[in-house]
């Protein structure tokens, strides 16, 4: 079956409606008609334009001549690593990263020394379970707060430790997570309010997205202790709801909020996520232009991408493919307004799964060829740094 092209506004070679965008509904349904009505008269003969309700679509113009940092090539940092899933960074630039399978934290140096922390007790791994997030406390020179999120027997949790040398104090600051053999969530990040985010996945059982009485198929927003952070829409952790597995969260330095989200068969997503909203899911698969449900900022095929980690960084958000093999740079306009996204790296490293911005600048980013599903080459699996200036 042949891929709709579309009208790219820069003049740049015609894009297919796998790689469509779903511009951010920040200005409104009226400036997106007008943006459509100039995509159609600008195209030339031959070239279809999306249409309402049709699947497809154009970044703004705006959007499309923003600035795009080309990014180096990037270094081993690490190999040898068994699924690395999570990174986060210590106040002195160390990396914690977290192994999925083998339930061990571990500290990597910017030189690459690497060193165990500690295993994880609890932990379960089976299918896509197992360690998954980590997060240092933004107060850690005070408290040495460390929390990771992982699957357990018969749940997933997020758990708070003292890292003092070592794992010590453990406390279970929110459990019953629904657990599954797919669709876990588990990405964990503080966000600029200094609240706690994590994604939750809805272990394939879909109605669990759109049940506020569930924790699966959520964004959570908690204080340190695991309780409802002020300003919560529903009185009590659940930030946005709708969502089908979410692995990766972003602020850009305004302070929006970006996740990535695996879709079924058809569509994976980059949402922009606000405050009580509902994005659809198992409703809509992508864009659905229903007033109820909020539409993806951008969306690509599942074969593109299965998006998992993602990261601000120079102008751009960070996204990781595991199906897709690449990393892809989504420019962002001040305003929050994304541009065509552009793959990094494609096919280079195999699967990639987590991406984070270190406090010198540069991207680290994980592969994940051990998973069960990728074709593991000689090192792997590894964390790759990107330098961004």
């Amino acid at each position: 079956m042949s891929n709709q092209t579309f009208c790219p506004i820069d003049g740049g070679p015609r894009a297919t409606r796998r790689t469509a965008l779903r511009r951010a509904t920040v200005a409104g349904r009226a400036f997106a008609a007008i943006t459509a009505a100039a995509l159609v008269a600008g195209c030339t003969p031959g070239t279809a334009a999306r249409g309402e309700g049709e699947e497809g679509g154009t970044p703004s113009p705006l959007a499309s001549a923003l600035p795009q940092q080309e990014p180096a090539t990037p270094r081993t940092l690490v190999e040898g690593l068994t699924v690395p899933w999570a990174i986060a960074f210590l106040p002195g630039g160390d990396a914690l990263v977290t192994e999925r399978d083998s339930a061990r934290l571990l500290r990597v140096t910017p030189a690459g020394k690497t060193s165990p922390v500690g295993v994880v007790e609890g932990v379960s791994p089976s299918g896509e379970g197992g360690l998954l997030g980590v997060a240092v406390s933004p107060k850690f020179t005070r408290d040495h707060h460390i929390f990771v999120y992982f699957t357990a027997a018969t749940e997933n949790r997020i758990v708070r430790y003292r890292y003092d040398g070592g794992l010590k104090d453990p406390e279970t600051i929110l459990s019953g997570i629904p657990k599954g053999g797919i669709h876990n969530g588990g990405r964990l990040a503080f966000g600029p309010d200094g609240y706690l985010y994590a994604s939750t996945g809805e272990t394939g059982d879909r109605p669990l997205a759109q049940a506020l009485g569930s924790l699966g198929g959520k964004i959570l927003r908690m204080t340190p202790d695991g309780k409802a952070a002020p300003g919560n829409p529903f009185q009590n952790v659940i930030w946005s709801y709708g969502h089908r597995n979410v692995q990766g969260m972003a602020w850009d330095p305004s302070g929006r909020m970006y996740a990535s989200e695996f879709g079924q068969n058809t569509y994976d997503e980059v949402n922009l996520i606000k405050k009580g909203k509902n994005y659809g899911w198992p409703t809509v698969e992508g864009f659905g232009g229903r007033d109820e449900y909020v539409d993806p900022l951008l969306t690509w095929s599942t074969d593109e991408s299965s998006p998992s980690g993602m990261a601000y960084a120079g102008g751009s958000l960070w996204v990781a493919a595991l199906r897709g093999t690449r990393l892809w740079q989504i420019p962002l306009s001040a305003s929050g307004q994304a541009g065509r996204p552009i793959p990094r790296y494609e096919g280079e490293y195999g699967r990639l799964r987590a991406v984070a911005a270190a406090p010198d600048g540069n991207l680290y980013v994980s592969t994940s060829n051990k998973d069960g599903r990728g074709s593991p080459k000689k090192g792997d699996d590894r964390i790759l740094v990107i330098p961004m200036s």
